[in-house]
């Protein structure tokens, strides 16, 4: 398939309001309550719901279908003596400790060469930054009044900011953690579509950024402009389409071996509460297609867009990663700390379920790969962010530190965890 360059301005979507309204339900307060809605008349109307709500679709007939919606997260960051770090397991050997709080609805993780952890929040309009001085660490908010800053990714002393619909850069960034730096807008050629419109940027090993433009709702047919993957030049020129059928990937990374991309992507909702499953998927040339949203899990063709695509002619995932389990940021482990089966495997963030009675995922999940690149098995490796189907936390993103340990973001609690092995040692021959 031909690479598109992109030229011009993109068709912006419509704004949804379901975020926003969901954001004003959290912070309002008795005194700013409704009065209660008079039980409609015989055969009025359901009001209909915004562009991109996540109740699109959902049966209204079915009683237990009706109890399911998005769990807002807390407004407020978590008090540090109240994280459920206790709640956490992890296993035989490995050590959770808290590695800085106070982060209301703390994302994406970036580092700099310095040391400092920049961190992206999507409900929030800042960037933090964590910096680590003489063993003490300190939380910073480095920029404000962005919007939907969820992606961070750091080059070259240049930190790079992926907006709703923009994307931004600050140069010279570790010198001005206390001086509330301007992003300069490097690109703006992007939908403003509020469902599936937050991004994931990463680096990639050809020194471009990367990220994607997700599907403007739960369950619809793709313009030119969404459901894929882009990469830019590091000063916003060049822009390119690299995948198709993508729903909304929130987590990409590289094999150290291979080059080849891997990135998570989140299954339609609605169909059913065990299908279809989110996906690994490989991207292994440019201008593959992932099939959605005509194709689910590589398998099961969608019952409203499916006639007349075939699964067969979309790039299948290289593994599931369960149904709805919000599978999002997900690194290889590139470091020396943890045992030598560890090396080169990928650590998967599942934020967990909303779209299902017994919620599923809430851990970090372990994908270990064969020799060829293929998966040999996905199984959960840090978990207790649920306890009695109630999220005490929601992992969002890893990343791996210089020393070996691996960080872990938790929006709902507004943290990062450090993740690190307790024999300390190297692995021999690494």
């Amino acid at each position: 398939m031909t690479v598109r360059i992109l030229t011009g301005p993109l068709l912006a979507g419509t704004l949804c309001l379901w975020t926003a309204t969901a954001l004003a339900q959290q912070s309002s307060g008795p005194a700013q309550a409704t009065p209660a809605t008079p039980p409609s008349a015989a055969g009025a109307q359901t009001p209909a719901l915004p562009p991109g709500s996540p109740l699109i679709g959902r049966p209204e007939n079915n009683p237990a279908a009706m109890k399911l919606a998005p769990v807002p997260a807390p407004p407020l960051a978590t008090a540090a003596e109240k994280l459920p770090i206790n709640d956490l397991k992890a296993p035989k050997g490995f050590k959770l400790e808290v590695y800085a709080s106070g982060m209301p609805n703390a994302r994406s993780l970036a580092l700099s060469d310095k040391g400092t952890v920049f961190v992206g929040s999507r409900l929030q309009d800042k960037v933090y930054a964590i910096t680590n001085k003489d063993g003490k660490r300190q939380v910073h908010v480095l920029v404000s009044g962005l919007y939907r800053p969820n992606g961070v990714a750091y080059k070259n002393g240049t930190l790079y900011i992926a907006e709703l619909s923009q994307i931004s850069k600050i140069e010279h960034v570790d010198d001005q953690i206390d001086k509330s730096p301007k992003p300069v807008v490097i690109y703006n050629n992007l939908p403003k579509d509020e469902a599936h419109g937050w991004k994931f940027l990463a680096i990639g090993p050809d020194n471009k950024l990367y990220f994607e433009v997700g599907q403007p709702g739960n369950n619809v047919l793709h313009d030119k402009d969404h459901g894929q993957l882009r990469r830019i030049n590091l000063d916003g020129s060049g822009a390119e389409v690299i995948a198709y059928g993508i729903r909304n990937t929130v987590g990409f990374d590289w094999n150290p071996k291979t080059k080849d991309l891997y990135f998570t992507d989140n299954g339609r909702d609605w169909l059913s509460e065990d299908l279809p499953n989110d996906k690994l998927n490989r991207l292994t040339k440019v201008g593959q297609d992932f099939g959605e949203p005509y194709c689910h899990q590589g398998n099961i063709p969608d019952i409203e867009f499916g006639w007349g695509h075939d699964c067969k002619d979309y790039v299948p995932p290289v593994a599931l990663l369960g149904p709805h389990a919000a599978a999002l940021g997900m690194r290889f482990y590139t470091g020396t700390m943890f045992p030598a089966e560890y090396r080169d495997q990928i650590f998967v963030a599942r934020h967990g379920s909303w779209n299902r009675t017994v919620k599923f995922g809430g851990d970090i999940a372990l994908v270990k790969l064969n020799k060829d690149g293929s998966v040999k098995s996905v199984e959960p490796f840090i978990t207790g962010f649920i306890q009695n189907n109630n999220y005490v936390g929601r992992p969002v993103d890893v990343m791996n530190m210089p020393d070996g340990s691996l960080l872990i973001s938790d929006d709902w609690n507004g943290a990062v965890y450090r993740l690190t092995y307790e024999s300390g040692k190297k692995v021999a021959g690494k």
